[in-house]
């Protein structure tokens, strides 16, 4: 007999795994129950519902994108210098796992209250990550009386801006547009970019 839980994390592997190769329209039950080796109603002994599935395959993905912001600002002391490294690794996350990328922020998995029956809500993996944004903002702007917009609305737009960034890259309209090749060197200067308009210039 499988172990207790093994189950559980071959198929969130299986999971992972069809998304980062095959991209997010892959993921149904059957398949990932068939690449699993288990029959298709095996997955409801942990999964309710397919929902509940791909919720844990994308806190897979919160995990991992945790791990790389961690280690791009491991050696980086400034907030400033860590925002830039951060905005650099989301960038990169999302032009190397956009098949994961996607999957992480479907509305339909973040919008918890109309799946309360999941446990752990996937928003609670994605709002540490921008709670630490939102950190590296105030240390980079303080806030003073009468200071707007507040860190948590400047981190926002600038979640926004390096997102934007990261889609239209993908889909190939920032190139076009600019007339650029797909180096990183150009998406390092959007990234700076987007800092230096949501928090102005360095030294200003």
């Amino acid at each position: 007999m499988e172990a207790e839980g093994s189950l559980h994390d071959r198929l969130v592997d299986v999971g992972v795994d069809l998304v980062m190769t095959e991209g997010s329209a892959a993921l149904g039950l059957r398949e990932i129950a068939r690449r699993a080796g288990v029959s298709h109603g095996a997955p409801r002994r942990y999964f309710p519902t397919h929902h509940a599935l791909l919720s844990a395959i994308a806190r897979r993905g919160f995990a991992d994108l945790g791990a790389r912001f961690a280690a791009a600002t491991r050696d980086v002391s400034s907030p400033r210098a860590q925002l830039e490294a951060l905005g650099r690794t989301y960038v990169a996350y999302a032009l190397e796992c956009r098949g994961m990328f996607e999957l992480m922020f479907r509305h339909d998995l973040l919008d918890s209250e109309k799946h309360a029956s999941d446990r752990p809500r996937l928003r609670d993996s994605s709002l540490p990550l921008f709670e630490l944004l939102v950190g590296l903002v105030a240390r980079c702007r303080p806030e003073r009386a009468g200071a707007v917009p507040p860190p948590a609305v400047t981190a926002a737009a600038l979640w926004s801006n390096l997102h934007g960034i990261a889609q239209l890259w993908g889909w190939g309209s920032l190139r076009l547009a600019l007339g650029a090749p797909p180096d990183g060197d150009r998406l390092d200067l959007l990234v700076g970019a987007a800092l230096d308009a949501h928090l102005g210039p360095t030294g200003s």
